[in-house]
């Protein structure tokens, strides 16, 4: 019963923090392997989970999708899928250890971009003596290579997805928002195919469906919290997840000290 609480409770954090900010992975991921699963089977279940709360959040926002550029969400969406469908693939076929490694230090860059973002945006579009951002195909590439780590990792994906957005075209953050959502649902549903069909998520049923419950509670609860949340609060509200996030993740890496007393 306390480990059903302990994952209940961490699939409601988890889809709240996806609506609002990004960043579900962190708590959902970190509960499952509390409770006994393997980090990879964690990570695939976690991914399960917390599909049906990323589609609750986006269907919240299914009429306030904004174009990322001049890229069509359509086009957006087609990417996510593949991306996230092979990034799947990749954490099931490969060992974890090196791309986990850089996954601190990219969250550090992302939340960097995220805090400076619009106005290095602003500035080179200044000095460039230019009025246009990334080229669609730019957006595309850059949607892909995001979507295969989230499709492979998962953590902090949409996050990262607004930091090129920014500086790249000088999109706000909560005015991307909707579209972020969007892409995630797509990333993780890609994603979801492959891991029902290879993973060992579905061996633990009871443990998967309580954070599945608590997920879909808090994307519905967390998109309609962020849609009335004015803009520079919700900004705030993901700086302040990503950089705690970023901070948790880097000393989540670094080994405990040894003190000798002599």
């Amino acid at each position: 019963m306390s480990e059903m609480l302990l994952v209940l409770l961490a699939g409601a954090v988890a889809g709240t923090l996806n609506s609002i900010g990004g960043g579900g992975t962190f708590v959902a991921l970190p509960a499952l392997v509390a409770v006994g699963m393997s980090p990879v089977t964690a990570n695939a279940s976690s991914t399960i989970a917390l599909v049906p709360g990323s589609l609750a959040g986006a269907w919240v926002y299914r009429r306030e999708l904004t174009p990322v550029g001049t890229t069509s969400t359509t086009a957006l969406t087609a990417v996510s899928a593949l991306g996230g469908g092979l990034g799947a693939g990749l954490l099931l076929a490969l060992p974890a250890t090196s791309f986990d490694a850089a996954v601190p230090w990219l969250l550090a860059f992302a939340t960097v971009v995220l805090a400076f973002g619009r106005r290095v945006s602003q500035a080179l579009n200044t000095a460039l003596g230019r009025t246009g951002g990334m080229s669609s195909r730019t957006v595309l590439i850059g949607q892909f290579v995001l979507a295969v780590y989230g499709g492979y990792f998962g953590g902090a994906v949409g996050i990262l997805m607004l930091a090129p957005w920014s500086i790249g075209l000088g999109l706000d953050t909560a005015v991307g928002n909707p579209t972020r959502i969007v892409q995630t649902a797509a990333i993780y549903l890609s994603a979801t195919a492959l891991f029902l069909v290879a993973s060992d998520a579905l061996n633990s049923p009871l443990l998967l469906t309580g954070m599945l419950a608590g997920a879909v509670a808090g994307g519905l609860a967390g998109a309609h919290v962020a849609r009335r949340l004015p803009a520079r609060l919700l900004r705030g509200v993901i700086l302040t997840t990503a950089v705690s996030m970023t901070v948790l993740y880097f000393v989540s890496r670094c080994p405990p000290l040894d003190f000798k007393f002599t």
